[in-house]
């Protein structure tokens, strides 16, 4: 992107960042993944897919309903011929949501991430719930970690298959 800051006044960093405020899924193709609180598992799945969600300020319901849709419908599973070509909802699997902040980790400055483009914790918890909501109105089965706690997260990555997307 080129920017012309001779007529620009003031800038928004966020509009000119590598770091874009947008909902960001890490997603992972996985044979069983599960969290863990306290020693207690608190959601598990077999076949399917692992999905760290990072929820940034300006997300919206509108953008984790296009992120669900994306999710269900990407075609990262292999069929007979062993190419990507079958999503979890053809191969029937499930999904594991894990809230991730730390999606929103800028390192380029000093020893310590800043989380700026992290969403504060009441808005990220509004959406994380509804994007679980979503999913499972889309007939997914969806287990979950639990919102601000310290989770032990255990996966057999199949593949390895991993993607980030964001919206």
């Amino acid at each position: 992107m080129v920017v012309n800051l001779n007529n620009i006044t003031s800038i928004d960093p966020r509009e000119y960042s590598l770091y874009n405020d947008y909902m960001r899924l890490l997603i992972q193709r996985v044979s069983t993944a599960s969290v863990t609180v306290e020693n207690t598992i608190i959601g598990q799945i077999n076949q399917g897919l692992l999905v760290l969600l990072g929820v940034a300020h300006d997300d919206t319901q509108a953008k984790a309903i296009e992120l669900v849709d994306k999710l269900i419908e990407l075609r990262i599973f292999d069929d007979a011929q062993g190419k990507m070509n079958l999503s979890v909802q053809d191969v029937k699997g499930e999904v594991l949501v894990v809230s991730q902040f730390t999606l929103y980790g800028n390192c380029d400055k000093g020893r310590r991430p800043s989380f700026d483009g992290a969403a504060n914790p009441t808005l990220a918890q509004e959406l994380y719930d509804f994007f679980i909501t979503t999913l499972k109105a889309r007939n997914i089965p969806v287990a979950t970690g639990q919102f601000r706690a310290t989770m032990q997260v255990a996966l057999v990555n199949d593949g390895p298959v991993t993607f980030l997307l964001d919206k």
